[in-house]
């Protein structure tokens, strides 16, 4: 009986240590399995990636110039200036019918000088709206509903968003050239002229003609442009190198709307002078600049503190200084015309190709 039990635990045992080596080679095997796609994966991975689908490159297109503003020419190489591949620029009308793109100003749709096209428009091409005037100086926008697909303007919204300039943070990419802004020294910061304001458009009614006439009871306002004392010859006819002589400009637009901020505020802004300025809200100048680089006259509850507020930075450069030293962190892009806007133009029908809106409500849009 001994013997029997002693013969049923040693088949027992052989039976435990068969099944044991078993699983150990089976788990041997499967180990060396996984290290071997590892090793195959480890030289494999860069030779080997999964083929993505097939995508056919974008093809080049043609952006037709219905009429050229202000009798500007200028046909870019968008390639050459600004790195824009795929991109051909023409104002030949023949070519209508194969343009990918035709661009209209509204300035001369609006008044009429120049008519929209009386043939047919291809199923796939796109018309493009463009005007940088405000709403205020823009005619006949109700006359243009539904007929364009996209918009290229100052406003932010726009399908082509095209400011007059704006602030980069150094370091950041942008399309043509950026040059860094200085914080003046201390040297700089006592300019041998206080305010100064070129004006061009003057209408007693207008907002900043109203400011002005307030501003100048408190402090004295040089005054350049028409019905005003010209351009010094030192500036070489130059804004920007007349403002440099000077702590402040009055940045103030001919009419208040969203977004509507013009070369006034960029002048001053590249010659190191403060502006003041007339436009839509702080929290609208808020969304190009840093909120120290402006005054706005809205900040103040009269002009007399704004003149009071002008005063005491004249007088105490530590506190002119904050609204300057924000300029050693950014760069500025002064926008090309007209070649940039037609090359971002371009940019944008080509990576749309195959898709087309409309622009419905384009004036009511445009004055909101």
């Amino acid at each position: 009986m001994a013997s029997m039990e002693a013969d049923v635990q040693g088949n027992d045992a052989g039976r435990s240590n068969f099944c044991f080596r078993k699983k150990t080679f089976a788990c041997l095997c499967v180990a060396t399995l996984f290290t071997f796609i590892g090793v195959c994966l480890t030289y494999l991975r860069d030779e080997h990636k999964p083929i993505p689908l097939f995508r056919a490159p974008k093809r080049a297109v043609t952006l037709l110039i219905w009429a050229h503003p202000f009798g500007n020419r200028d046909i870019p190489d968008c390639s050459a200036l600004y790195k824009i591949d795929g991109c051909r620029i023409t104002d030949d009308r023949s070519e209508y019918a194969r343009a990918d793109a035709v661009v209209f100003h509204h300035r001369e749709i609006g008044a009429g000088s120049v008519q929209l096209p009386s043939e047919p428009r291809p199923s796939a091409q796109k018309w493009i709206w463009m005007n940088f005037e405000s709403p205020s100086h823009s005619p006949r926008l109700g006359s243009f509903e539904g007929v364009f697909n996209l918009t290229m303007s100052y406003r932010k919204d726009s399908s082509i968003f095209i400011p007059s300039g704006s602030v980069i943070p150094v370091g950041r990419e942008v399309t043509g050239v950026a040059q860094p802004l200085s914080t003046p020294s201390d040297s700089e910061l006592s300019r041998p002229h206080f305010v100064a304001w070129v004006v061009s458009n003057w209408s007693q009614n207008q907002a900043r003609v109203i400011l002005y006439n307030k501003l100048r009871q408190y402090i004295d306002v040089d005054v350049f442009g028409h019905g005003h004392r010209p351009l010094p010859p030192e500036s070489g006819n130059n804004v920007v190198q007349l403002v440099r002589q000077y702590l402040f400009y009055l940045a103030m637009e001919n009419s208040q709307h969203t977004d509507y901020m013009t070369e006034k505020l960029w002048n001053s802004i590249e010659a190191g002078a403060v502006p003041v300025v007339l436009g839509p809200s702080r929290k609208n100048y808020e969304r190009f600049l840093p909120p120290e680089a402006f005054i706005h006259v809205d900040d103040f509850p009269t002009v007399e503190e704004l003149a009071r507020y002008l005063q005491t930075l004249r007088v105490n450069p530590h506190r002119l200084k904050k609204h300057l030293d924000w300029r050693k962190g950014y760069s500025m892009h002064r926008v090309a015309p007209w070649s940039e806007h037609y090359c971002t133009a371009c940019k944008v029908v080509r990576s749309s190709l195959g898709k087309t809106d409309v622009v419905q409500n384009l004036g009511e849009w445009y004055k909101s």
